[in-house]
C-alpha cells in the first residue's frame, strides 16, 4: 500500500474541561468508497497520555470517507483523579452534572488519496469542537 494511494488519519482528543489530554478514550475507525457504499469496520485504539491514538489501522485503497467514533461516556464516566493532582486544573470539572450529555462523537469527513488527515477532538463534558489540523 502506498502512501500516494490511499489517505491517512490520525487524532487525539484533549478534554478541555481540565485543560490536558484525554487518556483512555476508545476511538473506532471505518472507512468507506463513495457516498452511499457501506462503511467498513477497521478497528481501533484508545488514547494514550498524550490524548493520542498512535496507531489507528491504516486506510483501504479506494478511502474517500472516514468515521472516527469516540466513546465519551466512559471517559467522563471514570473516577479520574487526574485535575486533583494538577495545580492548574479545576479539581471538579462540574459539580452539578449528572450524567455525560454526549455519550459518543462520531466525526465523518472526506479524504483524498496522497494526503493525511489529523482529526483531533476538543472535549468537555456539555460540548466538543473538532477541526482538520496538521
Amino acid at each position: 500500500m502506498s502512501s500516494t494511494s490511499t489517505a491517512s488519519v490520525s487524532t487525539h482528543v484533549l478534554d478541555t474541561s481540565i485543560g490536558r489530554p484525554a487518556v483512555g478514550v476508545a476511538v473506532q475507525l471505518a472507512a468507506r468508497g463513495g457516498p452511499l457504499a457501506d462503511w467498513q469496520p477497521l478497528g481501533g485504539s484508545a488514547t494514550d497520555a498524550d490524548g493520542r491514538c498512535r496507531d489507528l489501522p491504516a486506510l483501504p485503497a479506494g478511502t474517500t470517507h472516514v468515521r472516527l467514533d469516540f466513546a465519551v461516556e466512559p471517559y467522563f464516566s471514570q473516577d479520574t483523579k487526574q485535575a486533583d493532582t494538577q495545580q492548574d486544573a479545576p479539581a471538579n470539572r462540574d459539580s452539578d452534572a449528572t450524567g455525560v450529555f454526549f455519550p459518543e462523537v462520531a466525526i465523518t469527513f472526506a479524504v483524498r488519496p496522497g494526503e493525511h488527515f489529523h482529526v483531533p477532538l476538543l472535549l468537555n463534558p456539555f460540548g466538543y469542537s473538532v477541526y482538520r489540523g496538521s
